[in-house]
């Protein structure tokens, strides 16, 4: 005689989301879960990755390299080049909530790949700059706008967010080890290209390099949504017993996002650490310059904060899965307020080369932290705009915090006062992470795999 087939509802029975499991006691029946398939949200994660390889990593990460090359071509003072990077991150900044609204309503393949072209593009047109301090602007006015919707977090998060729930902070960090593998490999090459051939011959290099690696591979094989492939996040099957009705997007609209006082308190949280952090590490090579360490060698440190940024990035995506993500911030906050405190004292030897590392796993950390914590405090209905705002604010601060170390540089003729500002912006941040709740979208129970009938031996 055959027995009942009996659900277990695992997770909470009121939920949209409660997965089923079902046994089946019966003579001659019984079920195995079907051997799981290679999930293909970590070829996404891969893609991703490679899109972001050439973004942030040569107009952030190698800008302090090139930065004392633009002071000599163009005669200007170290704040004026410096305003060139702050134009940028202003004008990307701004643009990035456009960006994100475009996102929710069109899907990321298409923001990323014409956004994509258009920064391979502009790097390729800058041997066509002259000797004005204003055409620089222009340059980067237009990168700015261009890699803030291509190869830059938001929208290449946005993708991750949808692919992964259970796993999307290791995710995440995977994704986003594309920026910290690039930023250790990329200022070397941006060092030995701008020391033969300029910084403009440089940059139309990683232009072409732009347009015949990541585009095509995006082109073909980045995906929106896990359901244009028939599946759900972190490869779950739908149960093929039990219609349970999904929920498509979850979360808040953006207008209660907006007016939401947990939200514009993560605004205060990343734009004090934007601009603490991107004012240390984009002046970091001339910090170390400044205290007769050869151009080479200084350029090593600019790889050995990308290698931090990679270590943050990972280690605070297998920590965000596991750990409450404001304790993981307050993690890595805090190595990089060490950090700046040391470089702000005026250490010397291998100690200011950890503060350097220090201050680069504060930086590892920033976004993934913040895309996470986005979807997990409004959701995914409005995650693209949300995600937009918040990294457009950590964009504009990480411009001001930039031009603040320049014009600091130049009023003290040190980088010990803007440094010891920064460190104490960081000991704030700190003390708002502490204010956070608890999340109010959380991880969605797990799906059990589905299992099919294999008949084995009844007993006589």
């Amino acid at each position: 005689m055959l027995g009942s087939i009996a659900p277990r509802l695992h997770g909470d029975p009121n939920s949209n989301f409660a997965a089923l499991e079902y046994s089946a006691p019966a003579a001659g029946l019984s079920m195995i879960r079907k051997q799981p398939r290679l999930f293909y949200g970590w070829l996404i994660v891969l893609v991703c990755a490679i899109g972001l390889f050439l973004g942030a990593p040569l107009m952030i990460f190698s800008f302090s390299v090139f930065f004392k090359p633009l002071v000599v071509d163009f005669h200007a003072s170290r704040a004026g080049v410096s305003f060139a990077f702050s134009l940028f991150n202003t004008v990307g900044a701004f643009w990035l909530p456009g960006t994100g609204m475009l996102i929710d309503r069109f899907g990321a393949k298409r923001v990323v790949l014409v956004s994509t072209l258009v920064y391979g593009l502009v790097l390729c047109c800058a041997p066509l700059v002259g000797s004005g301090l204003w055409q620089l602007y222009v340059l980067f006015t237009i990168l700015g706008i261009a890699m803030s919707s291509g190869p830059a977090p938001v929208s290449h998060g946005v993708v991750i967010s949808h692919w992964f729930d259970r796993h999307r902070g290791l995710a995440l960090g995977l994704a986003m080890m594309g920026i910290g593998v690039g930023a250790v490999v990329v200022p070397i090459f941006t060092e030995r290209l701008t020391a033969h051939f300029g910084w403009r011959m440089m940059f139309a290099i990683f232009g072409g390099a732009t347009l015949l690696v990541p585009l095509p591979i995006m082109a073909i094989l980045l995906q929106n949504d896990p359901k244009e492939r028939g599946l759900r996040p972190d490869g779950d099957e739908e149960s093929p017993v039990l219609n349970v009705a999904q929920v498509d997007k979850q979360g808040l609209s953006w207008n209660e996002i907006w007016h939401s006082r947990t939200f514009w308190m993560m605004i205060c949280i990343f734009s004090l650490a934007g601009a603490s952090v991107h004012g240390a590490i984009l002046h970091m090579f001339s910090i170390f310059t400044d205290r007769a360490i050869s151009a080479e060698r200084a350029a090593l440190v600019t790889s050995l904060v990308g290698a931090a940024v990679m270590v943050g990035r990972l280690g605070s995506g297998l920590m965000l899965d596991h750990i409450f993500a404001p304790r993981v911030a307050i993690v890595f906050y805090g190595t990089a307020a060490v950090g700046m405190g040391i470089l702000c004292a005026g250490i010397g030897g291998n100690v200011a080369f950890v503060a350097a590392f220090l201050v680069g796993l504060g930086m590892g950390a920033e976004v993934e932290t913040m895309g996470y914590m986005i979807s997990r405090y409004f959701g995914l209905r409005a995650f693209g705009t949300a995600y937009g705002h918040a990294f457009g604010a950590f964009m504009i601060s990480g411009a001001a915090g930039v031009t603040l170390m320049g014009a600091g540089y130049d009023h003290f003729h040190s980088y010990a006062a803007p440094l010891a500002g920064f460190c104490a912006a960081m000991i704030l941040v700190l003390i708002l992470l502490t204010r956070l709740g608890p999340y109010a979208f959380g991880v969605e129970a797990e799906t059990i795999p589905a299992m099919e009938p294999v008949q084995v031996p009844s007993e006589s």
